[in-house]
C-alpha cells in the first residue's frame, strides 16, 4: 500500500512542474542505460516500503540540502508534505539538533543522513549512529534508510552537475533550502 500512495505522490509532483521539465531527462536521454539504470533504481527505492515514508523524506531532504541541489529540495519538499512533514520539519532541518519538530528517532535519521553526506565520512560517528537507530528500527529498515541517503548524494549530485534546474513543483509552498557550508 505504501508503494502504492507514494506512486500517486510522485505523479501528482510531476504534474506540478512548471518549468525545465526537460533538464535531467534531457541529459539522461543521451546515454540510455544510464537513464534505465535510474528509472530502475527509482523504482527499486519506491518498493523498498519497510521504512515510512516520512523518514526517507526527511533523510532525502537533508541530503539534498547538504548537496544544495534546489532540484531535489523543489520535489523533496513536495513528496515530504504529501507524507506527512509539516512546515516546521521542512524548514527546521539545518538547525534540527536543537528544534523541537523532530522526535528522538527522527533526528537520528536526520544525524545518519548528514554523517553519510559529509565528505569525507570519517571516524566512527555512522557507527554509533548505526547502533543507535537499530534500537528503534530493524536491520532492513537501517539498510534502506543508508540506500535512500545514498541515492539522494548521487541523485543530487549529478543533477548539480548536469545543471538540473528547480520545476517549481513546490512554488507558493513551504521548501527546504540549500544548506551553506559554515565558514
Amino acid at each position: 500500500m505504501r508503494a502504492i500512495t507514494r506512486t500517486r505522490h510522485y505523479v501528482q509532483a510531476i504534474r506540478q512542474t512548471r518549468r525545465h521539465r526537460m533538464d535531467l531527462v534531457g541529459w539522461l536521454a543521451r546515454r540510455p542505460l544510464l537513464l534505465l539504470g535510474s528509472v530502475g533504481y527509482e523504482t527499486a527505492m519506491l518498493l523498498s516500503n519497510r521504512l515510512e515514508p516520512k523518514l526517507k523524506d526527511l533523510a532525502e531532504l537533508k541530503a539534498a540540502g547538504m548537496v544544495s541541489c534546489e532540484f531535489c529540495l523543489d520535489i523533496g519538499s513536495v513528496l515530504a508534505r504529501a507524507s506527512g512533514l509539516t512546515e516546521s520539519q521542512i524548514t527546521d532541518l539545518p538547525r534540527y539538533a536543537t528544534s523541537d519538530a523532530y522526535n528522538e528517532l527522527e533526528k537520528l535519521v536526520i544525524a545518519f543522513a548528514e554523517g553519510m553526506t559529509t565528505t569525507p565520512v570519517v571516524g566512527t560517528e555512522l557507527e554509533e549512529l548505526r547502533t543507535r537507530l537499530l534500537v528503534h528500527l530493524s536491520e532492513a529498515q537501517v539498510a534502506e534508510l543508508a540506500a535512500t541517503v545514498a541515492w539522494e548524494n548521487q541523485r543530487a549530485r549529478v543533477n548539480q552537475a548536469l545543471g538540473v534546474r528547480p520545476t517549481g513543483m513546490s512554488d507558493g509552498m513551504t521548501c527546504a533550502l540549500p544548506e551553506r557550508p559554515v565558514g
